[in-house]
């Protein structure tokens, strides 16, 4: 069984743009890797084995929904996440500091994204203290606390490979003071959550139920410069972790979006892995992987199948296969893409099974969501190791 370790194989000059490998006992990952969320230990409308199938490396499921349902201490029994799920590859557990922020504040892709919520989700954050966060349980309205050590020891019961420090994630229409208070609450979280990581409990130290663990910190800061250059000092230089997360608010815009995103990782070297939290879109993980960002998690690939979309090439992305005008177009998705959908159905037949509200469409669309994404990093590593990913870029982005 092999142990962890990071490996940059190759970095093109003058560009923060790197290929490498994160090894775990599970697997290795070959980066740039996307993460497919399994939120509730689950890849909606689609089996762990297919994800395989179709060429997932790495997927991610949520410590604040599991520990609600079905509760961690059932998952550890089962040997961890991986047995439970029926996953054999790596797995990445996110601390549930995402979901303190939603509970707050709405929805979490508008705020982390700077957009209006118009969610009617019912907020059930009660409070955010040096403690840590008690809020309202959706399952049975029970006032629960989670803390650091709490998210710790949950995330050491589920199993992962790779887990998180416990962090509140600032929304971006708080006000400088909180910005600055709440990174430095995240940064007192950190150390606790590592402190808790390393303690001999239940598991040996850097353990879980399924085996060896390593833990990545969270750099924190808002919008703000001079902010976000003291998280990375502090995730650089006062803690000791495996990789780092570039997390919180990351603007108001696209544009906002790309600056602070640029400009974190540009401040971080090339000793430990840089994951995004929460962006998939396409063309914006072209952009990142050239700021020197390795991995990427968001929910949209999956999502987006649900609600009728596929993924395409090209400035727009997506295309919505509800629309009547894809009735009677007998050609699939993509002539080109080689995924199960695209080579066995066509348009006609999608917009048939969305129009009947078949189960089969969300299977199908799912799974040519996922090869997609697969698709597009290996061709955006193809391009590093082929030294033209300006052309790739460009071709791709202009199909």
């Amino acid at each position: 069984m092999s142990r962890f370790a990071w490996k940059v194989i190759k970095k093109l000059k003058n560009k923060n743009i790197k290929l490498g490998i994160i090894s775990t006992p599970h697997g290795d990952i070959e980066t740039p890797a996307f993460i497919f969320c399994a939120t509730k230990g689950a890849l909606k409308s689609f089996s762990t084995e297919d994800a395989k199938k179709n060429n997932t490396q790495i997927i991610l499921s949520n410590t604040y929904h599991l520990m609600l349902q079905p509760g961690s201490s059932l998952i550890a029994k089962h040997g961890g996440l991986h047995k439970f799920i029926g996953w054999e590859g790596p797995m990445l557990t996110d601390s549930g500091g995402f979901q303190i922020f939603s509970l707050g504040y709405g929805s979490v892709a508008d705020e982390i994204k700077g957009r209006k919520s118009n969610s009617k989700i019912k907020k059930t954050l009660l409070n955010i203290n040096e403690e840590g966060a008690i809020f309202k349980s959706y399952i049975d309205g029970s006032n629960l606390l989670l803390s650091p050590e709490k998210s710790i020891n949950i995330q050491r019961n589920l199993g992962a490979d790779l887990i998180v420090v416990f962090d509140e994630c600032t929304p971006f229409n708080v006000d400088k003071d909180y910005t600055y208070n709440s990174m430095l609450r995240s940064h007192k979280w950190a150390i606790r959550s590592i402190n808790a990581f390393n303690s001999k409990l239940k598991y040996n130290p850097k353990e879980g139920s399924a085996g060896p663990q390593e833990i990545y910190g969270i750099v924190q800061g808002g919008i703000y410069k001079g902010m976000r250059e003291e998280s990375i000092d502090f995730n650089l230089n006062k803690i000791n972790t495996f990789g780092i997360a570039i997390g919180g608010s990351l603007g108001s815009n696209k544009e906002e979006m790309q600056e602070v995103v640029s400009f974190t990782a540009s401040k971080l070297n090339n000793d430990r892995p840089v994951h995004l939290l929460g962006i998939g879109d396409p063309i914006d993980i072209w952009t990142f992987v050239e700021q020197g960002i390795d991995t990427f998690d968001c929910v949209s690939p999956t999502r987006l199948a649900r609600h009728g979309s596929a993924l395409v090439k090209g400035r727009n992305g997506k295309i919505n296969l509800k629309n009547s005008k894809y009735k009677n177009i007998l050609k699939p998705i993509d002539d080109r893409c080689l995924c199960y959908t695209c080579k066995n159905f066509t348009l006609s037949y999608l917009f048939h099974l969305f129009a009947s509200k078949e189960l089969l469409a969300l299977q199908l669309l799912t799974n040519h969501n996922v090869f997609f994404m697969n698709d597009l990093m290996k061709t955006i590593r193809d391009s590093i190791k082929e030294d033209n990913y300006e052309y790739k870029k460009k071709e791709w982005i202009e199909s």
